[in-house]
């Protein structure tokens, strides 16, 4: 059976729990979102920067999908099975944009062209590309949230961990949860300090399931070699607190470790890691090894 698929004209620019669905599937179901860039693809050449932009269209989502079944105080469990990227991209800087958006008086852009596993612009490096997707999330149950923005339903996270072979955990908070995904990068460092990475169009293939023994306030991510816990507040000193308080609640209520105990292993093998500081909320995840605790306390999900 063909795995269905959602064009990339299907968007919404805000997670919204009024959003009408644009697809429904069961969960345990395999499904292809295809994806604009972060600009909405105004922005394919000097030329298109010329004529200026529609801001108000930048980071949509492809969605939102409606999976039976999914109630508020479930968990999404979305694992990413394939990242397909175009086979160019952009990058922009500057003009009050970026962590040194200061010290750069105008918006500069970048061109990249992509082939054999690497991306770079005309006259300048070029670099293995790691592709990710920058905007996941389900539909928040209050306001409306923008798309560039992250938070408990997931979003803007930024955080390059969100690649192939990934699994995303999303706390549910509306009926159907209304997963939509978007603003793929074919590569961006931790920080995304230029305020963009590598925008590109592409498609991402998502299997999506549901969890109802797991309780998660935030997102929550797991690969082969980690668990990492995903806050996003207004400073970076806020969202890293969140994390970390995650990160020892897990241990101490999935495992069984004493909270005392649980700090001092994160303390010892883990590491926070600013996933993004450049949007409207800061992103942090606080990553813990697999190794550290599955020999002596088996598996934490």
């Amino acid at each position: 059976m063909a795995t269905p698929t959602v064009t990339k004209d299907q968007i919404v620019l805000r997670m919204s729990h009024s959003a009408a669905p644009v697809a429904r599937i069961a969960a345990d179901t395999t499904i292809r979102l295809e994806t604009a860039d972060c600009f909405s693809d105004q922005v394919q050449g000097p030329d298109d920067v010329g004529r200026g932009l529609d801001w108000n269209t930048v980071n949509p989502a492809t969605g939102p999908v409606y999976v039976e079944g999914a109630a508020p105080g479930d968990v999404l469990v979305v694992r990413i099975e394939r990242l397909e990227v175009a086979d160019h991209g952009v990058m922009c800087t500057g003009g009050g944009w970026g962590v040194l958006g200061d010290r750069i008086a105008e918006l500069s852009w970048r061109f990249l062209s992509i082939a054999d596993g690497r991306a770079g612009w005309e006259g300048g490096p070029r670099f293995a590309i790691r592709p990710m997707i920058g905007v996941i999330g389900v539909a928040p149950a209050g306001d409306d949230v923008p798309c560039g923005t992250p938070g408990p339903h997931g979003g803007n996270m930024d955080t390059r961990l969100i690649g192939e072979g990934a699994t995303l955990y999303l706390p549910v908070q509306v009926d159907g949860a209304l997963l939509a995904a978007g603003d793929l990068h074919a590569a961006m460092g931790d920080g995304e300090v230029a305020v963009t990475g590598v925008e590109v169009a592409g498609a991402v293939t998502l299997h999506v399931g549901l969890r109802r023994d797991l309780a998660l306030n935030d997102p929550l991510l797991e690969n082969g070699d980690l668990v990492a816990t995903i806050a996003s507040a207004s400073t970076l000193d806020e969202a890293a607190a969140s994390a970390t308080a995650a990160m020892a609640e897990l241990l101490h209520a999935r495992l069984g470790l004493d909270l005392a105990d649980a700090v001092m292993l994160m303390s010892a093998v883990g590491e926070v890691r600013v996933s993004q500081m450049v949007d409207p909320l800061r992103t942090v995840r606080f990553e813990m090894p697999k190794s550290a605790y599955e020999p002596s306390y088996g598996p934490l999900l």
